[in-house]
């Protein structure tokens, strides 16, 4: 086994914005590798609802926040991506519905506020189809069908990761060796290297930029690299899922009447491994729901979908919660990012995409700063090649050609998540 490796980039993080951004960097010329220490997708990725969402509920009181603006055109390049048009092939990747709705709810400050909302981001929501809204919902308030739709996140996962297995590697779940030295950095004159700890020796790993796409991992990478900053705040959510026979499909933001601008009740449909259909609701209720115990947040639940939706028999279903925290950048006052963003010093770039949405615009701002810095792909994936050296003229495309340069005595990849109400 070698005892060095280089390559242009490592990436941390196996989550959908790592592995968007390892697609974008392949793509693009680079040769680059992924590291995740546990599983494909885990944490945020594979507990986000799968909305692919252009801003509106962002703009619910009627005006176009940083957030809007950033947003709105997401919808287009992820569905260029799952139509195999895009600047990565996601055609394998599953939809779940080709659109989401917005239920006003049956009272006047709900419908002022999804009215106002429509129209802060120029007229992209429009009154759903009768055959759009469920039977439920009929003659029960507005119903507006956004420009948003949802993924199946494991298919997503799946169809981000595929292409690239040679690429992903699984580190630090090997038992004889200590947590806290699984990955190391160390800094030499020149720059700076990482040594994994594998299951036979040490292995240094160069390259010209390493990148934190860890979610709430990026504490303790910017810990380990001895950076002082940027720091990490992280926004806590309590999920809840409930599973059973009689639920129908729903893909839908519901309303209050206060004037929070977050929706009382977001629903999205999904199936568990026995083939039920799952409702997993997040919005207020989830944001709300942080300091309660489960089953306090259960009970919680079951009075939301009570009141919405007396016809739905909630008997006999079963009820589970998850706790998430959306890791992102520390702002003052701990606001909300507008969006993607990415801190760079020396030859580290941390990197939080905030929402699974903005995928796309964290790996622009990532590419912007490769290219700011002067570097191009160059430096390919060799044992014990000598730092900065590069790799004969074409040799960046061989890769697919030739998998045997991949024997970088790094482990293979780690499995892939799956939800936590399978």
């Amino acid at each position: 086994m070698p005892s060095s490796y280089s390559t242009d980039i490592v990436i941390f993080g196996g989550g959908v914005a790592g592995l968007w951004l390892l697609n974008r960097l392949t793509a693009e010329g680079y040769q680059a590798i992924l590291l995740e220490r546990d599983r494909l997708g885990g944490g945020q990725s594979i507990n986000s609802q799968g909305i692919i969402h252009g801003g509106l509920k962002f703009a619910l009181h009627g005006a176009i926040s940083g957030a809007s603006r950033a947003i709105a055109d997401m919808p287009r390049r992820w569905r260029d991506c799952i139509e195999g048009n895009g600047e990565i092939d996601l055609s394998a990747c599953r939809m779940l519905s080709p659109h989401f709705l917005l239920w006003s709810g049956a009272g006047l400050g709900a419908g002022m506020k999804a009215f106002l909302g429509s129209k802060a981001i120029a007229g992209k929501t429009e009154p759903a189809a009768p055959d759009e809204i469920p039977a439920i919902l009929r003659g029960r308030g507005a119903v507006y069908r956004l420009p948003d739709f949802v993924l199946d996140c494991s298919s997503l996962i799946e169809a981000l990761s595929a292409p690239h297995r040679g690429r992903i590697h699984l580190i630090g779940l090997h038992e004889s060796v200590d947590a806290a030295k699984r990955i190391e950095f160390r800094t030499t004159a020149n720059s700076r290297e990482l040594i994994v700890y594998t299951t036979d020796e040490p292995l240094t790993v160069k390259a010209r930029r390493h990148i934190f796409c860890a979610g709430e991992g990026n504490e303790r990478l910017i810990e380990q690299a001895g950076l002082l900053l940027p720091r990490c705040q992280t926004r806590p959510l309590k999920m809840v899922s409930v599973s059973g026979v009689s639920l129908p499909p729903m893909f839908m933001h519901v309303l209050g009447e206060g004037l929070s601008a977050t929706p009382r009740l977001t629903i999205t449909s999904h199936t568990d491994a026995t083939g039920a259909p799952v409702w997993y609701l997040g919005g207020e209720l989830a944001e709300s729901g942080t300091r309660c115990a489960d089953a306090a947040q259960i009970d919680a639940a079951k009075r939301q979908l009570a009141d919405l939706f007396p016809e739905v028999c909630l008997n006999e279903l079963r009820w589970r919660c998850l706790d998430i925290n959306r890791a992102e950048p520390a702002s003052p006052g701990s606001r909300r990012p507008d969006n993607a963003h990415i801190s760079a010093e020396q030859d580290i770039i941390v990197a939080w995409p905030t929402k699974l949405t903005l995928a796309p615009a964290l790996a622009d701002l990532v590419m912007q700063s490769l290219r700011d810095d002067g570097i191009t792909p160059g430096v390919g994936p060799n044992p014990d090649r000598t730092e900065g050296s590069a790799l004969p003229p074409g040799s960046s495309a061989s890769l697919e050609n030739a998998p045997e340069l991949l024997a970088s005595g790094l482990p293979g990849p780690p499995p892939l998540a799956r939800p936590f109400w399978n």
